[in-house]
């Protein structure tokens, strides 16, 4: 079954446990402190920002208020109340909206449909690669992401939430020029 054919709620499902596979294959707790591709951040962090941000962005866009996680105590716990805690939200959106600068005003679901479940998948690449794996974003879903996100370049770069282009060859894999154009070194590997 291709995402396209996935609801909001079983696309962001699939993404969560696929996050969660990863999360949950850690077993020696010095692996959490490794670097990821993202600069600064370690594969803790990486769990730790799906977690932290996508609940502030719930309180203080839509007035859900999640109790807070201790990611660093016990990240694949943690990972599991936060996935259950956002697919009931997909599950019964209850008429909830979320009204952001970035985004306007939506329905709940179709906002983290839009910007958090992008995130989980994009970030399961982040994860897997700071444990020293890779992982297949899907070259469809990849393409179809990097079309969209290039349409609003300038909104994207302006946000602070992209790095700078990482420019790749011209017949890179559609992953590879996701990867690229969200500022991401596609062929990153831990040096340390």
């Amino acid at each position: 079954m291709s995402s396209t054919e996935l609801s909001m709620g079983e696309q962001h499902a699939y993404d969560a446990a696929r996050f969660a596979e990863i999360v949950d294959s850690v077993r020696a707790a010095e692996d959490w402190a490794r670097p990821s591709p993202v600069a600064a951040w370690t594969a803790l962090d990486v769990v730790s920002h799906l977690v932290e941000w996508s609940r502030g962005f719930l309180q203080g866009s839509a007035g859900v208020d999640l109790a807070p996680l201790d990611v660093a105590a016990d990240p694949a716990a943690a990972w599991k109340t936060h996935t259950a805690d956002i697919q009931a939200l997909f599950d019964d959106p209850a008429g909830l909206m979320a009204s952001n600068p970035h985004t306007g005003d939506k329905p709940l679901d179709v906002t983290l449909s839009e910007i958090y479940t992008p995130d989980v998948w994009m970030h399961s690449w982040d994860l897997s690669r700071a444990l020293g794996r890779d992982f297949d974003l899907g070259a469809e879903r990849a393409a179809a992401m990097l079309a969209g996100a290039a349409a609003m370049e300038d909104a994207m770069r302006g946000s602070g939430q992209f790095g700078p282009r990482f420019e790749v060859a011209a017949d890179a894999t559609p992953q590879e020029q996701l990867l690229g154009f969200i500022g991401r070194n596609p062929y990153w590997k831990d040096r340390t």
